[in-house]
């Protein structure tokens, strides 16, 4: 605490005043198990230059996703972003632009906003989309929070083969509520079983499209048996690309359609910040989360843009509020509105066209090894492999020769000794024909070397 100018006694007043005796105290809700035992071994003290050289070739053990063959994925996805999205979000007006309270000096954006929205509502089927949440994952438990508001019942249906970071993001949300969660295991997540749950408590189902694992499902048979019981259906996408081929949740009967934009105009950075999706049908546009931005004309009947819905502001009603998210991805969206208007709807089709076909040649190519089979009858870019020898091992062995080979399944599922073997591929536009022969050659060498 160096860097504050408060002095032992103005510490000790500030807690007596909030009914603490230490600063300990404060962060109590937080587990002994993530508490850290002893100082983390860094040194005390170095200079500006020393700590910028360690930096530096702490940096150097990485392997840049750009540098070599890359087919990781599991709700993050690497595509070719234009220079002319990085240039644009650049600007000064972008980059220093704030929440836009006062409209009259904030209708650029607005504005990008506004066609955020109407990108959003377009790609995913639905009606209306909110100005953007944190992420995916938030944005997924936010829509089960808003499935409880819209239906006024409280039990949430998750699929088994929901991405298990969302799924774990569900449960955080709900951890303090009495929602009641129930989550499938990871062989229950076809529409029929799902159906079979439903009840007259349910409040919705939250189903993947395509799943962690790859998979492509209609679930038109599920919208319509939730719709007879008066629940709704939530679709997550995690792999925004994929509605440029595959038929759009809302044409398959979603009342309510989450996902991460990551994959237009955002780079992997590391896992973030990303842009969370979040889009309704029109009659439950008061119980969504966020903010909505509309398109009005002012007294001069010029077209303007304002804030037609703020349900999120906790200054104005904080009690009632839906949501305590307490800004939007805004640059994050530019990006994501940038890319997408360069490509355009034809741009948009032929990106995804080129994921999927890339996907089915290495797809092709890894059946034809002894001891690798996809497990998927349908996907899009992303399949799951079944292969002879422990995936985390082989990853690391990928590694090893410079292939960042895709994502062990037990890496998400510690405890399911079933997907020991089993790894996600992921395929963009980004993986030539010779990281694919690559990959092969080199899952062809370990497997006879076992």
């Amino acid at each position: 605490m160096r860097y504050l100018p408060l002095s032992p006694s103005d510490r000790a007043e500030m807690l007596a005043k909030i009914g603490v005796d230490h600063i300990d105290d404060l962060f109590k809700d937080v587990p002994k198990s993530a508490l850290l035992k002893e100082p983390v071994d860094l040194p005390l003290h170095m200079s500006e230059m020393q700590v910028d050289r360690d930096f530096r070739a702490l940096a150097e053990k990485n392997i840049p996703a750009g540098s070599h063959p890359f087919f990781c994925s599991a709700g993050a996805y690497r595509h070719y972003v234009p220079s002319t999205v990085d240039h644009m979000i650049q600007r000064g007006e972008f980059l220093t632009a704030y929440t836009p309270y006062q409209p009259e000096i904030s209708q650029g954006t607005l504005q990008t906003l506004f066609e955020f929205q109407t990108q959003v509502a377009q790609i995913t089927g639905m009606d209306v989309a909110n100005a953007s949440m944190y992420d995916g994952s938030t944005a997924c438990g936010e829509a089960v929070l808003m499935a409880r508001r819209a239906t006024r019942k409280k039990k949430a249906i998750l699929s088994g083969s929901l991405h298990p970071q969302y799924i774990d993001v569900v449960k955080t949300a709900t951890k303090y509520t009495d929602d009641v969660t129930v989550i499938n295991p990871v062989e229950t997540y076809f529409v029929d079983d799902l159906i079979a749950q439903i009840d007259d408590e349910t409040s919705c189902v939250v189903v993947q499209n395509p799943d962690f694992f790859g998979n492509l499902q209609d679930f038109t048979a599920l919208a319509e048996a939730l719709h007879a019981r008066k629940a709704l259906l939530v679709v997550v996408v995690t792999e925004v690309v994929s509605l440029g081929a595959v038929r759009s949740p809302g044409s398959m009967g979603a009342d309510i359609v989450v996902g991460e934009g990551q994959s237009i105009g955002n780079g992997l950075n590391f896992g973030g910040p990303y842009v969370g999706l979040l889009a309704t049908r029109q009659k439950y546009v008061r119980t969504m989360p966020g903010r909505v931005c509309g398109e009005t004309v002012d007294a001069d009947g010029k077209r303007g843009y304002v804030l037609t819905l703020s349900t999120r502001e906790q200054h104005i009603r904080r009690e009632k509020a839906t949501s305590n998210i307490c800004t939007n991805a805004g640059l994050c969206t530019l990006a994501f509105t940038i890319h997408m208007t360069l490509l355009g709807e034809k741009g948009f089709r032929h990106l995804a066209r080129l994921n999927h076909s890339k996907a089915v040649k290495l797809a092709d190519k890894l059946s034809c090894v002894d001891g690798i089979q996809v497990l998927n009858d349908s996907f899009f870019n992303e399949f799951t492999i079944s292969l002879p020898l422990n995936a985390a091992k082989v990853i690391e062995s990928l590694a090893d020769v410079e292939i960042l080979g895709g994502v062990p399944l037990s890496r998400l599922y510690p405890n399911n000794e079933k997907l020991s073997n089993q790894m996600l591929v992921a395929v963009t536009e980004t993986v030539t024909e010779d990281d694919m022969d690559r990959l092969v050659t080199e899952l062809k060498e370990l497997i006879n070397a076992k």
